[in-house]
């Protein structure tokens, strides 16, 4: 964003083809389907009975990459077999992404906090949560207290009352495909810009892409003997913690190391804790990503840690400082104003064209006029869902402004920077932000189902739906490099949603009531967030919430830190930091600041010593240990994890 910039590895080696290759065939659509409901199965078993490998929550999530890895090898089966019925690159793509997007919807980031946020005010009762009760819309939620009860406790029969739940179902379908398309449609008009003008280098596709690629590659994905010294890398250090699991005696490398507890004595007990975390996928992906979002990264968590620490010595308060997420959500708004500002005449441009009929179909599969009349209609329909539900109307507009601000720049993020964290984003501040600034009394003075029903639509803010613009901006990359048909693309990620919502309910509706919620062993996630949300609901009446000033500093220090970096870049050409190694600190440096400081000093000395062409060359062996984890602690452990019992919670993986 602004100034010059390293040398990037903007292309694979894989170069762009003509987009002609149909992705969304009939054959690649019941193939999609199955891997969907596969998924389904593997997601219940693992996230939601067993609690071992989010699958889900991966980036790309685990499902996918499975279902891509299977088609490559049912594809060396037909070569041999029946050469004529082997899989094309464009279907493989078009189902790695179908199910990506399905897996992702149906993980804890949206299905299963959506449902703890429609039933908690109906079955828990304390700090008066069950006063919510009447201003959740039927149409939405379920009123039937003996049917939530059994969802909790098991149902006598086993039985899902699917008649209770089908109207529901339907109702957030519909709010999910409005909120997709919105989504959709503005990551559309910028992707135009940041792929024809800025020519972004979008990592996350690199691995599906080189993994299809058997014709223009000058050395295979699967025959890089660096590719494969990596992905053995990443499967010892799995496969090590793997036997620690099911024989306790053997050592175990572990996930994280502490250099924190060094710090015992205030004000430098701050800095704990410090966990420098083994993340092959951080690193191997990281090391994609420019040295100047790198350094910007680690280097802004250590200032943080430093700030806490002269905090205290100053008199703060202890473990308050730096407030970190504040200043993430000041600095994701600026950047998402930034954003539409430095595109605002490529945008007019665009909807000059959508206005006078102009412009065939772009690379994300949609006419201009369509791409414009999708963002405006999807945000209508989603602000007119909320405020029929019971929000005051400018709440929930400005709401739905701040959530799609946070989404824009996190589209921007994974374009340009890739990690893969499907958390990387100021999560709970669209929400609090506004009750930080301004208090809970404007809020509640709107009405009384304005304060109940905002709880309702926290996942907005503390899920990770909006995020998946990430995937939006990949498939359109994908299907770009690829040469699949543009319009496939668009129309399989919006079959996607829809298979994603479907098979999510069932998928947590059925062990639900089998089993009961409170008898899993993770109940349902979200929970812990929504019952003091309903809390705060029915407290800020009679106790309203204050304006918090050391916030609001916060959050105008992270805006400003956010434009100055900005301003930096564009006024000195190869200016070493970048506003997006900002946000990525603040939102999760305690999990990102080691990876990058390892990618940092391993990119650094590669382009030093080696030049452009040398670190090109060593790419493959950092693929390969994303690819490497993503198989043995993703794919087998994730497999193996949600059928073996207690064995997994020794080793426990959260790609989050």
């Amino acid at each position: 964003m602004g100034g010059g910039s390293e040398p990037t590895l903007t292309e694979p080696s894989s170069a762009p083809v003509a987009r002609s290759a149909p992705g969304l065939t009939l054959r690649s659509l019941v193939v999609a389907l199955v891997f969907c409901i596969l998924a389904g199965l593997w997601i219940r078993q693992s996230e939601i009975v067993a609690l071992a490998t989010q699958v889900s929550e991966s980036v790309p999530a685990i499902p996918g990459l499975t279902a891509l890895v299977i088609l490559l090898i049912v594809n060396i089966v037909l070569r041999r077999t029946r050469p004529s019925a082997t899989f094309t690159r464009a279907e493989m793509l078009t189902v790695f992404l179908f199910v990506t997007v399905a897996s992702t919807i149906m993980g804890i980031g949206v299905t299963q906090f959506l449902f703890a946020l429609i039933t908690t005010p109906f079955y828990f009762t304390e700090d008066h949560i069950a006063e919510n009760r009447p201003f959740m819309p039927s149409w939405l939620v379920p009123h039937d207290l003996t049917a939530i009860r059994h969802l909790y406790e098991r149902d006598p029969n086993g039985i899902v009352p699917w008649q209770l739940w089908a109207g529901p179902a339907a109702m957030w379908l519909l709010f999910f495909l409005a909120l997709w398309c919105a989504l959709y449609c503005m990551m559309a008009l910028f992707y135009r810009i940041w792929n024809e003008e800025e020519r972004l280098s979008f990592p996350q596709v690199f691995i599906p892409l080189e993994m299809t690629d058997n014709l223009t590659s000058r050395t295979p994905f699967f025959r890089n003997r660096l590719m494969w010294s990596g992905f053995i890398v990443a499967a010892l250090y799995n496969l090590i913690n793997i036997w620690h699991a099911l024989n306790p005696a053997v050592p175990a490398i572990g996930k994280n190391f502490d250099i924190g507890v060094a710090f015992t004595v205030s004000p430098w007990s701050e800095i704990a804790p410090l966990k420098f975390e083994f993340r092959p996928e951080l690193v191997g992906l990281g090391y994609l990503v420019s040295t100047e979002i790198s350094l910007t990264a680690w280097l802004a968590y250590a200032l943080e840690k430093a700030a806490a620490v002269i905090g205290v010595s100053m008199g703060a308060t202890p473990g308050a400082l730096p407030y970190s997420q504040e200043q993430g959500i000041g600095a994701y708004l600026v950047l998402a104003i930034l954003l539409c500002w430095l595109s605002r005449q490529q945008i007019a441009r665009l909807v000059r064209l959508a206005i006078t009929g102009g412009g065939a179909d772009g690379p994300e599969g949609l006419r201009i006029r369509w791409t414009v009349a999708g963002l405006i209609g999807g945000f209508l329909a989603v602000w007119s869902f909320m405020a029929l539900a019971g929000m005051a109307a400018w709440v929930a507009f400005v709401y739905l402004v701040l959530v799609m601000a946070v989404a824009l720049v996190y589209g921007r993020l994974r374009a340009e920077a890739g990690v893969p964290l499907v958390w990387l984003f100021p999560y709970y501040m669209q929400k609090r932000a506004l009750l930080y600034a301004f208090g809970s009394t404007p809020f509640v003075a709107s009405g009384a189902a304005t304060m109940p029903v905002w709880a309702l639509f926290t996942f907005l803010a503390r899920g990770y739906y909006p995020a998946l613009t990430g995937y939006q901006v990949e498939g359109m990359e994908l299907g770009r490099r690829a040469g699949i048909k543009s319009r496939h693309i668009a129309v399989a990620l919006l079959l996607a949603v829809v298979i994603g919502v479907l098979c999510g309910w069932y998928n947590h509706l059925t062990p639900y009531y089998h089993y009961g919620a409170t008898q899993l062993r993770g109940g349902i996630w979200g929970e812990w967030i929504a019952t003091p949300e309903y809390a705060a609901a029915v407290k800020v009446v009679s106790t309203p919430m204050q304006p918090d000033g050391a916030r609001i500093i916060a959050m105008l220090t992270g805006a400003g830190f956010g434009f100055l970096l900005w301003a930096l870049r564009l006024r000195f050409a190869g200016f070493p930091l970048h506003p997006l190694g900002y946000v990525m600190a603040c939102s999760y440096g305690s999990l990102i600041w080691g990876s990058f400081l390892v990618v940092w000093i391993l990119k650094s000395l590669a382009l030093r010593y080696g030049g452009m062409r040398f670190y090109r060359e060593t790419v493959p062996f950092f693929l390969g240990l994303a690819f490497g984890h993503f198989a043995i602690a993703g794919i087998l452990w994730g497999l193996t994890g949600a059928w073996t019992g207690d064995a997994v919670q020794g080793y426990p993986v959260f790609f989050g």
